[in-house]
């Protein structure tokens, strides 16, 4: 990544918390307006050895939205405004297998969305895009990101199925235990349809899930406090991995993810209605004809 850059290609959404990281310099605040309304917070930007990162709290400071109040097509939007072309997503996370135990981290290569009523697309109002998500997670910046994590000497894992319930209520056993018998590996509340959306934005994304629990499946249930203790022993450990990950992150990948919208186009633009071409002119202006 070039040093001193006024843009921030990497981005990171996450807990307040994460941007008070050690060597964080030159900070300063942007609040964004998106067409899909207002993002969870002001935008956060700051430089760490002469990078500059962006930081967005996903339920906002004092943790006050919930999984399904997150407004994420307005969160994805705003960090896509800025010129950022990756996204760390950090989230807490259960597991469903006993060999990812809590204190660890995973960097999960699946998704299975099991939530409902959320807004998945950007693309609607007459104009549809069929994006494909075969493959959620940007294969190379996961792998990027697992080796800044054990370059911190973290336990991580690489891969794994995560599967993203409405919350925010925690499961029952019959839901875990159903989920574990999916052959599904960590729980949790947010990575859709995060994922989805920074796929059709065009951006490389990438989740460093913190396992917090055994959800319920196992031993005692999970509790807030639970979570919140784990993650609080966990955020030095995230502050060194997206540390070491932003000074040495490689921007040229052989992904597609910077071309997801090449061959998803449905909706001819000539069919489209006008105010919404306008309305997604940030997503879309590289395929216009001119």
């Amino acid at each position: 990544m070039p040093a001193n850059s006024d843009v921030p290609l990497l981005a990171i959404i996450g807990g307040s918390g994460l941007y008070s990281m050690p060597g964080l310099e030159d900070i300063e605040e942007q609040t964004i307006s998106t067409p899909f309304g207002d993002p969870s917070s002001p935008v956060v930007l700051g430089s760490l050895d002469g990078v500059r990162l962006a930081f967005l709290a996903r339920h906002g400071r004092g943790h006050t939205i919930t999984p399904s109040e997150v407004n994420y097509r307005a969160n994805i939007w705003a960090l896509k405004s800025l010129g950022a072309r990756f996204i760390l997503a950090v989230s807490a996370c259960g597991s469903l297998r006993e060999d990812y135990a809590p204190g660890d981290i995973v960097i999960p290569d699946q998704l299975f969305d099991f939530t409902h009523g959320r807004a998945r697309s950007f693309f609607q109002d007459g104009f549809v895009v069929h994006v494909g998500v075969a493959d959620p997670f940007c294969k190379p910046f996961s792998a990027q990101l697992h080796n800044a994590c054990e370059q911190v000497d973290a336990t991580v894992h690489a891969g794994g199925g995560y599967i993203t319930i409405e919350g925010p209520r925690f499961s029952t056993r019959a839901e875990s235990n159903t989920y574990r018998s999916w052959g599904l590996s960590i729980i949790g509340m947010t990575s859709s349809p995060e994922a989805f959306l920074a796929r059709e934005a065009e951006m490389h994304y990438a989740v460093m899930a913190h396992v917090t629990d055994y959800d319920v499946w196992y031993q005692e249930p999970v509790s807030v406090d639970m979570v919140i203790r784990t993650m609080q022993k966990n955020t030095q450990l995230a502050h060194q991995a997206i540390h070491r990950l932003a000074v040495e992150l490689q921007t040229e990948q052989d992904c597609g993810c910077e071309h997801a919208l090449a061959n998803a186009f449905i909706t001819d633009f000539e069919q489209a209605p006008p105010a919404t071409l306008k309305k997604l002119d940030l997503l879309i202006r590289n395929y216009r004809k001119i």
